[in-house]
C-alpha cells in the first residue's frame, strides 16, 4: 500500500480572501464563547462563600464519582460542605444526585452514607437517582422533588454552569464552589466546561426532558416537615 500524504490547507492568496478568512475566525471565536459568557452572566451575583449563603431550606450535591464504593476526593470536598452548611443551620435537607445506572455503581447512596457519617441525620437526606448530568438534576429537583430554592454545591470550575441551568429549569439558585487541588483532575474539569457550556445553553434554550422524569416524589417535602436540625440563627 502506497502511504497516504495529507495535504497541507491552502491559504486564500489574495488579500480579501486572507481578510475573510480572519473574519471567519473571529467569528467562529464568538460563537464558541458566547455559552461560556452566558453561564457567568446568569451566575453573576449568585456564587456565595459557605460562610455568606443566605439560608435556604435544601442543599443539592452534584455527583463526581467513587473511588472503590467511596466519594471520590472531589465528591468528598462537595459533601463536606453541605455537612457543614447543615450543622450551621445553613440548611435543613441535603438533596445528593446522581448516577445509580447500574447495580454496582451508586453514587446517591454513597453519598448519603458520607454524610450520616459526619453527623447529617438520615432522614434529613434525599437521595435522587436519576441525576445523570447537571441538566437532569436541575429539573428533577424541579419537577420530582419540587424544590423552588436551593444551594448548590459544586467545584468552583462546575457550580456556574450548575447555577446557570438550575436557574433555567426554574429553581432559584446559590452556588457555592469548594476548593480543590489544582491536579490533572481538575484542569481537565475546567477544560471539559469549555465543551459543556454549548451543551448547556442548548439545554436551557431547548429544555429537553431528563432521561428518567417520573413522577412527584415527596422526599424533600417529608424531611422538612419532620423539624427538628441544627437551630436557625436569626431565624429564617
Amino acid at each position: 500500500m502506497r502511504p497516504v500524504t495529507l495535504r497541507r490547507p491552502r491559504l486564500p492568496r489574495t488579500r480579501r480572501g486572507r481578510r475573510r478568512l480572519v473574519q471567519a475566525v473571529m467569528a467562529g471565536c464568538v460563537l464558541a464563547l458566547l455559552p461560556a459568557t452566558w453561564m457567568h452572566l446568569v451566575a453573576d451575583g449568585r456564587l456565595r462563600s459557605a460562610a455568606d449563603v443566605p439560608r435556604t431550606d435544601v442543599a443539592v450535591v452534584f455527583g463526581a464519582g467513587l473511588w472503590g464504593g467511596e466519594p471520590s476526593p472531589y465528591l468528598a470536598h462537595r459533601l463536606d460542605a453541605a455537612a457543614g452548611l447543615y450543622r450551621e443551620g445553613k440548611v435543613r435537607v441535603v438533596l445528593v444526585t446522581g448516577d445509580n445506572s447500574r447495580e454496582d455503581y451508586d453514587e446517591p447512596d454513597a453519598m448519603r452514607a458520607y454524610l450520616t457519617r459526619h453527623g447529617v441525620p438520615d432522614g434529613r437526606i434525599v437521595s435522587d437517582y436519576a441525576g445523570f448530568d447537571t441538566w437532569d438534576s436541575c429539573v428533577r429537583a424541579k419537577k420530582i422533588f419540587g424544590v423552588d430554592e436551593a444551594v448548590l454545591i459544586s467545584q468552583g470550575f462546575h457550580i456556574r454552569r450548575a447555577v446557570a441551568l438550575c436557574r433555567a429549569a426554574g429553581v432559584e439558585s446559590y452556588g457555592v464552589g469548594v476548593d480543590a487541588v489544582h491536579d490533572a483532575t481538575w484542569y481537565y474539569g475546567g477544560a471539559r466546561e469549555i465543551l459543556a457550556a454549548g451543551k448547556a445553553a442548548a439545554d436551557a434554550v431547548f429544555r429537553p426532558d431528563p432521561r428518567f422524569l417520573g413522577p412527584r416524589e415527596p422526599g424533600v417535602d417529608r424531611a422538612l416537615a419532620a423539624g427538628g436540625g441544627p437551630p436557625r440563627p436569626g431565624g429564617r
